[in-house]
């Protein structure tokens, strides 16, 4: 199993790159680019005793001068603080415009990578190396880097797309089970919004929460596919004018209830599947959607041993203030993608706070 995925942009086009055992070929991959010969590779303490020192002797081996930094785990860690640090290392190590800064690791180290790759010198070289599922899927793909306000999720941040995703499905071995489910929350997201076929496919398997359980092809399909939509969606909308913002498919809600429980009671995914339910239930409330095919999403989510009630304890009216500060708000109007049938969403402002209301008191 190895293919390549192109992404097209008008600004930068690049490949992701999916190949078992290619984590050790990083420092080729990255010699075909042309880059400056200086790296900073970014990581934090749970990926970089696996990982870490495997992708530092492939980028030696290929004649690049090398530092790295370990940046605290954790979407609390997510802050201009954790970049100020990669600024410093950035200077200590003299890193120039032709270098490139090289994010090892989950969607949050991606972001703040990505983020401080595009500022440092007015932007530099940026790849990306995801361990996690989520971040192969979804958040290492598409040029969006940024870091968390204490107000709320990704309010600072800048398009800067990657160089190269490059995906070795042999690192999600290591991923705990609970954060491989979250990933399949992004997996399920793209089922929904654009490829019903997928869908299909992950309602065949018997098991969707840990990757043991999951048949190797069903893995390559579940990266390839997902690769493929996020792609084909960022290639069409790459600053998220019009198209882009399907992506954000249960995000709405799920950015709300991550926020409101300070990052550290729920993973991304979970959040994710969480807005997903809501969404998917605003939807039926409004008559755009079947309660049937509700209820197959919310199947699949389950399977996945993902969340489909709120966090209990959590304010309903807190909710939905937080609804208010979501960078997506536009005119003050929150917007929300809502699914039509399995594989394809509209985006409305049009929803009614009391169809909000009831939908997350019923969970």
């Amino acid at each position: 199993m190895a293919s390549v995925i192109k992404v097209n942009l008008p600004s930068q086009s690049y490949d992701i790159a999916i190949a078992p055992g290619s984590l050790d070929q990083l420092g080729e991959y990255m010699a075909n680019l042309q880059l400056g010969k200086k790296v900073l590779l970014v990581s934090n303490p749970t990926v970089f005793p696996f990982y870490g020192e495997r992708a530092i002797a492939s980028l030696k081996a290929a004649n690049f001068e090398v530092a790295s930094h370990i940046l605290p785990d954790g979407e609390n860690y997510k802050t201009l603080a954790s970049v100020e640090d990669l600024y410093n290392v950035a200077l200590e190590n003299r890193l120039e415009r032709s270098a490139t800064m090289v994010a090892l690791g989950g969607g949050v180290i991606g972001d703040m990578t990505g983020f401080a790759a595009a500022t440092w010198l007015r932007g530099i070289n940026f790849i990306q190396v995801p361990t996690t599922l989520l971040a192969m899927v979804d958040a290492a793909i598409g040029g969006k880097t940024g870091v968390n306000h204490p107000q709320g999720k990704n309010l600072i941040g800048a398009f800067h797309q990657p160089r190269l995703v490059l995906l070795d499905p042999n690192v999600l071995k290591t991923l705990p089970a609970r954060e491989f489910g979250a990933g399949m929350a992004e997996v399920i997201k793209y089922g929904v919004i654009w490829d019903a076929q997928l869908f299909a496919e992950l309602e065949a398997s018997l098991r969707l929460d840990e990757m043991r359980y999951i048949q190797p092809e069903l893995i390559e399909t579940i990266l390839t596919r997902s690769c493929q939509a996020k792609a084909d969606v960022v290639s069409k909308d790459e600053k998220e004018a019009g198209l882009r913002a399907i992506l954000n498919y249960g995000h709405t809600i799920g950015h709300a209830v991550e926020s409101l429980t300070g990052y550290t009671q729920i993973l991304h995914g979970e959040g994710v599947a969480i807005g997903m339910v809501a969404a998917g239930q605003i939807a039926v409330e409004l008559g755009m959607w079947s309660q049937a095919e509700a209820k197959r999403q919310d199947v699949l989510i389950e399977k996945a041993g993902l969340p489909t009630k709120l966090p209990s304890g959590l304010d309903i009216v807190a909710i939905i203030e937080a609804l208010q500060i979501d960078k997506k708000v536009k005119e003050g109007k929150v917007r929300f993608v809502l699914p039509t049938q399995i594989g394809a969403v509209t985006v409305t402002d049009q929803v009614p706070a009391g169809i909000i209301r009831q939908v997350l008191q019923n969970m």
